[in-house]
């Protein structure tokens, strides 16, 4: 059974305004697999009303939160699960999107997520198309979603300062209530503060 979630209001007057102003942009969303992902509906469905191009792609975890249908429906584009979608296709379907990209967007990135990316481990959908990202010319937005003992844990906090000296742009996580039941950072910024990264982006 696929999930049926509605979408938030519209984002505020101001940020619907500038994100109407990228339309006909590309932007590539690559959610990996946590609770977070039903956030990322409501990101999706407000690039689409802004007119921006918008291509999801989901690690196999991704697609047990939120079925890859939802994201269809939303950017009213096909979604792309794995590397070997479409492989009857002259280009490699991963050059190829990330060629078109001019963002691309990471979230919810998870704590394993954020170790692959570091380590630029490239045997899921989403973190080979990270990989053929130029980051010299485009921008990659990595939004870190995790229980608040795993983020603070040294190894993330050590791939995540690679990932910036790598050229990636953090979006830092926001405090609050997680899905353990606790209060904590770590937990997925809100879908406003997750659409003005990218208008940030969109705009450089």
């Amino acid at each position: 059974m696929s999930e049926s979630i509605s979408p938030d209001p519209d984002p505020p007057t101001g940020l619907a305004g500038r994100l109407r102003a990228h339309a006909g942009q590309r932007v590539i969303v690559g959610l990996t697999g946590g609770i977070a992902c039903y956030k990322i509906a409501h990101v999706v469905s407000a690039l689409a009303q802004a007119g921006v191009e918008t291509t999801v792609a989901m690690t196999e975890s991704a697609t047990r939160f939120v079925a890859p249908l939802t994201f269809q429906a939303l950017s009213g584009r096909p979604v792309f699960t794995s590397a070997w979608e479409h492989v009857d296709a002259h280009d490699p379907q991963h050059i190829r999107l990330a060629r078109a990209a001019d963002v691309m967007l990471v979230a919810p990135c998870t704590m394993d997520a954020l170790a692959r990316l570091a380590h630029g481990r490239a045997d899921d959908i989403v973190s080979l198309l990270v990989a053929a990202i130029d980051r010299g010319r485009q921008t990659v937005l990595v939004a870190p979603s995790m229980n608040e003992v795993m983020y603070h844990q040294p190894a993330t906090q050590r791939n995540l300062r690679q990932l910036a000296e790598d050229g990636f742009e953090i979006v830092a996580p926001a405090s609050g209530w997680q899905a353990c039941r606790t209060e904590g950072v770590g937990r997925l910024p809100e879908p406003p503060v997750l659409l003005a990264a990218l208008d940030a982006a969109l705009v450089c």
